[in-house]
């Protein structure tokens, strides 16, 4: 049995489709690269299934699988108890979660109080020197560190309870090359010491972890089935463009001596566009282009344009 399983889950805000029909499974101590542009549900697909949607944000169908229990269909205060204790998650933009006006070491101790007794500084401290963290740092506020050191802290708050499933949220976002290494190193070391499965969202899949044994490439809300790190992608349910899981490094750009990026701009979900995906509106008014017409994907057939099957 997975430890986790998504079963084709659709979430939305209001009328707008954010996630549609994904399906995941995640093996104990296995860790998962969550790939897309901007905008294509990745972290709606992450709050979904952590029961942690903003208000106006709705899973509308889909199961969400952790160790034999759905997810969706606890309680409140049942999945309140095993988020942070079995669940963990580390939010895109670090800044946005440390409470701004609590220092270091009273968010650590308030998180513990919510699901233990007795006091967290020993803990605390410990995580604070396994991400590299001077514990001095302890008492000081968000506003003061780095945006390296805040990532680091949002990091040893997510490790507090020793979780078996760690969903890390573009946790790169904003770092310099080295910092988003020395993160990711921090994520990969954590996941081989404890055994915990892990994914981890970006908008590449060079950061969506070095060490990622699964990628699963995102397009406007839809998965385009995932694939095995190192493997050739698969057909999915409509054609992909030949660069949506390998897009090269500025090395291999160099090397290649070209880069291909897909041209204009994501489209707007509400209402979704028809057909492929990738195949949509774009903001063509520079290129002299008809809005309805134009192709993201250039090697998508014509049948991209036809609508998409709905997911059983």
């Amino acid at each position: 049995m997975s430890l986790l399983a998504i079963e084709r889950l659709d979430a939305r805000y209001g009328e707008t489709e954010a996630v549609r029909g994904i399906s995941l499974t995640l093996e104990a101590g296995q860790t998962m690269g969550l790939v897309g542009e901007s905008g294509c549900g990745k972290t709606t697909l992450a709050l979904a299934a952590l029961g942690l949607l903003p208000a106006g944000g709705k899973v509308t169908r889909g199961r969400v699988v952790f160790d034999g229990e759905d997810l969706l269909a606890m309680p409140r205060a049942a999945l309140r108890r095993r988020r942070w204790v079995d669940l963990a998650y580390v939010p895109q933009g670090a800044m946005n979660a440390l409470d701004p006006v609590r220092d270091l070491l009273h968010q650590f101790e308030a998180t513990w109080r919510a699901h233990r007794s007795g006091v967290a500084r020993e803990r605390a401290e410990e995580l604070c020197r396994r991400v590299e963290l001077d514990p001095r740092w302890l008492h000081h506020f968000a506003h003061e560190f780095s945006g390296g050191m805040r990532q680091r802290a949002a990091i040893a708050m997510a490790l507090l309870f020793a979780p078996r499933l760690l969903v890390a949220d573009e946790p790169t976002t904003g770092l310099d090359v080295i910092v988003q290494r020395q993160v990711l190193d921090l994520l990969r070391d954590a996941q081989r010491e404890r055994g915990m499965a892990m994914a981890v969202s970006s908008a590449t899949t060079s950061r969506s972890s070095p060490s990622s044994a699964t990628v699963s490439r995102h397009v406007r809300g839809r998965d385009c089935r995932a694939r095995r790190r190192g493997r050739r992608a698969q057909p999915a349910l409509a054609p992909l463009h030949h660069g949506a899981f390998a897009r090269p490094s500025p090395t291999s750009a160099r090397r290649l001596g070209a880069s291909s990026a897909f041209p204009g701009s994501p489209p707007a979900l509400a209402p979704p566009p028809p057909g492929l995906r990738l195949r949509a509106t774009l903001s063509l008014r520079a290129r002299g282009l008809p809005h309805d017409g134009a192709q993201r994907c250039p090697r998508a057939p014509t049948a991209a344009s036809s609508p998409v099957p709905p997911r059983g």
